[in-house]
């Protein structure tokens, strides 16, 4: 028996071998590749956490106005809230302390203002606000813990 040349046979298994190896390669790529998890600089201890965040943020709101970095300090601020209040705000025993209420207020004025009148700074109202809050959080916590 002689095998027939039959271009429509040929190009349906051709075309069926292509889709099998790139769902093939696809698959290898998307499941064989390390997952890059998120860098944060949070460790997890909650006191010591905060306590840096306090410490980080309180140089924050004492930049001066004519700082030539103020924009870079403004976006490592909203990094840093963003990364504190991720980490914490689902955690029970965390998040129904007095401390943790006391600096979520005052994160979420601060990356408040910075989101919403980006080209400002801090007014002085809000900078004693913050910073009343910020050391009232940190004892807080260092009664708590």
């Amino acid at each position: 028996m002689l095998l027939k040349w039959d271009p429509k046979l040929n190009f349906k298994n051709l075309s069926k071998t292509v889709s099998f190896t790139l769902s093939l390669i696809v698959t290898f790529t998307l499941f064989s590749s390390p997952s890059i998890a998120v860098k944060t600089s949070m460790t997890g201890d909650y006191a010591k956490d905060t306590i840096s965040v306090v410490k980080t943020l309180q140089t924050a709101v004492d930049t001066p106005k004519e700082s030539p970095n103020k924009d870079e300090i403004r976006s490592e601020a909203l990094t840093l809230i963003t990364d504190y209040i991720s980490r914490y705000r689902n955690r029970g025993m965390v998040n129904k302390t007095q401390s943790f209420t006391t600096m979520q207020t005052a994160l979420n004025a601060m990356a408040g203002h910075y989101k919403n009148f980006a080209s400002r700074p801090l007014p002085d109202k809000l900078k004693e606000r913050l910073t009343k809050e910020f050391s009232l959080a940190e004892k807080m916590v260092l009664r708590e813990s």
